[in-house]
């Protein structure tokens, strides 16, 4: 198994006890020269960390003073790079598996065409209902190329972060993408699970997430019941 960068083993560290609450918006972290000390780690390897922190928009640095925490990340950010549950809260979201991890054949990802290697490794596929505050927002299928990710289907991803797994077992960092944003209406199965009536529209969102890996795309397509819900952020 590939060994945890250093870098990133700092970086995870951080970033909990920023989504956790240990620091606080405004707060300082301790400087590069003590986080050196506390990890036994280089300073390239903590600034690297915090680079990494700063891109994703937890700190932000003042030459002379050090890092300062932006807190998290606003608003419900489903079509933010930090992911739905940074942004909502894990204690605000819940994540129903429907469909668990399964490897299957596939020829495209929902309007996106994919590569032949793509086509020979398969996609793992998964659905999953999200809710916030106990209440049915989110329904998304989600198909990742079956390369490079050991035991993948195997893992919990009961009221977990797809995003946070990706990038704390594999390394895979979300980068950027492209979606197509449309209005449709819902199916038997959507009504079923956002408990509304027929004819009830949704909006779809159909993605194609970059990542840090070169080459490596996932796609989802996400179903949002927007009834008491704005959805803010970028991509």
């Amino acid at each position: 198994m590939n060994r945890i960068p250093h870098h990133r083993i700092v970086y995870e560290k951080l970033r909990k006890h920023i989504v956790e609450g240990v620091y606080a918006e405004g707060d300082m972290l301790p400087s590069e020269n003590e986080l050196c000390i506390l990890y036994g780690v280089t300073r390239p390897t903590v600034r690297k960390s915090l680079d990494a922190l700063m891109n994703e928009g937890y700190i932000k640095k003042h030459q002379g003073k050090g890092s300062i925490v932006r807190g998290l990340p606003k608003a419900v950010g489903i079509l933010s790079l930090t992911g739905t549950t940074s942004a909502i809260g894990e204690e605000n979201l819940k994540t129903k598996i429907i469909v668990k991890p399964e490897l299957r054949k596939w020829e495209k990802a929902f309007d996106f065409p994919i590569t032949d290697i793509e086509k020979d490794s398969g996609c793992i596929y998964m659905e999953r209902l999200r809710l916030v505050n106990n209440k049915p927002v989110f329904y998304d299928i989600n198909m990742i190329p079956n390369i490079n990710l050991p035991r993948f289907t195997s893992r919990n991803f009961e009221n977990k972060s797809l995003f946070d797994i990706l990038r704390k077992y594999y390394q895979i960092q979300v980068t950027g993408g492209e979606q197509q944003i449309m209005a449709s209406i819902a199916d038997d199965r959507l009504r079923k699970h956002f408990r509304i009536s027929k004819n009830h529209p949704v909006l779809q969102l159909n993605r194609k997430i970059e990542t840090n890996r070169m080459n490596f795309f996932f796609y989802s397509q996400v179903f949002c019941n927007t009834d008491e819900y704005v959805l803010e952020g970028t991509f």
